[in-house]
């Protein structure tokens, strides 16, 4: 018996049995942000999938195409250029690992920060090259970007019947927003060709930590969430549409009413893959608890009351795939 052996590129990626076969998952919600009815629409797309997709959103194309053809000459570069621009601590370049808890993927990425005040110096050896075009690229995209989810959270609060519309909007807009922006690249992987039944993991399965996630990505298809009864499906790409992930605070914040969505990534074995991701997140400071406007009466709250500081820091202490809000339902602690 000839037992077929993993390639040595792939010794230390995590695998995972294929789903076969591969379809387009086609019940992904769409909101047309010039739609009436587009409020009620999210709400329900949170509720039942905890993502959706966004057309007629605004931001223009040119910003999309410029910041992804900047992206791509950065990823190409010599890989000792790249490195000049990490380790990511957290901001920065990285290559394959992800966090500092044993995390790693098939991935290349840029992480920055969303306040455009703050520079870190490896963001300046990102942006060398062509420090202008690059940078103005980054600047122009989030600026459009944080503009729409600001409307789409306004969108929401109006469908929960929250009086004060911008109460989650506000807290992207704050100057302390703890914001950032993430620029994933999944190079291809030839290797899979040998893998018989698996796939190598470009990004494993979470949630997001933060109140909202905003993604936009080429036409590789490799994203995958999970729906409600753990059935894991594949997401139709649209590179001219945003989708919006609900992220771990949103979903204590509705205590428990949207779903944060677990979702992954996985290598394409001829094309690559480009993302980026605005996660859009409150103050450090920001005390996370269930807004009074979304509770009916008498109900009680799911969780315990954090901080946005309190809750960044346990996550980033976590593996990927860990439930991270566990530590901080009050169920949990009424079992222990």
């Amino acid at each position: 018996m000839v037992v077929q052996s993993q390639p040595a590129a792939l010794d230390h990626f995590p695998l995972i049995k294929a789903c076969k076969p591969i379809s387009m998952f086609s019940g992904i919600p769409v909101v047309d942000l010039s739609d009436p009815d587009a409020k009620s629409l999210i709400i329900k797309a949170c509720e039942e999938y905890g993502l959706f997709k966004v057309v007629n959103h605004g931001v223009p194309l040119e910003f999309m195409t410029t910041l992804e053809a900047q992206a791509l000459k950065f990823f190409n570069l010599p890989q000792s250029e790249k490195d000049r621009a990490g380790p990511a601590d957290p901001f920065g370049y990285g290559s394959k690992r992800i966090g500092p808890n044993g995390d790693v993927g098939w991935i290349e990425y840029i992480l920055l920060t969303a306040n455009p005040e703050i520079i870190s110096h490896k963001s300046l050896s990102i942006f060398k090259n062509n420090p202008e075009i690059f940078r103005s690229a980054v600047e122009d995209y989030l600026s459009a970007v944080k503009r729409m989810a600001c409307e789409v959270l306004e969108m929401m609060a109006d469908g929960l019947g929250i009086d004060q519309r911008n109460a989650l909007s506000k807290l992207l807009r704050d100057e302390k927003s703890d914001s950032c922006f993430r620029l994933n690249y999944y190079p291809p992987c030839p290797e899979l060709q040998t893998l018989s039944g698996r796939n190598v993991i470009g990004f494993g399965e979470h949630t997001d930590p933060q109140i909202i996630s905003v993604l936009r990505s080429n036409n590789t298809a490799s994203l995958q969430i999970s729906l409600k009864d753990g059935t894991w499906v594949t997401v139709p790409p649209d590179q001219t549409s945003f989708f919006f992930n609900v992220g771990d605070c949103l979903q204590v914040m509705t205590n428990g009413r949207f779903k944060s969505v677990k979702h992954r990534v996985f290598a394409d074995t001829e094309r690559s893959r480009i993302s980026m991701i605005y996660f859009g997140g409150p103050p450090l400071s920001e005390k996370i608890t269930p807004l009074a406007a979304v509770m009916a009466e008498g109900e009680e709250s799911l969780y315990k009351e954090f901080t946005w500081s309190e809750y960044r820091s346990s996550a980033y202490k976590s593996r990927l795939a860990d439930n991270r809000l566990r530590l901080f339902e009050k169920s949990f602690w009424q079992c222990q």
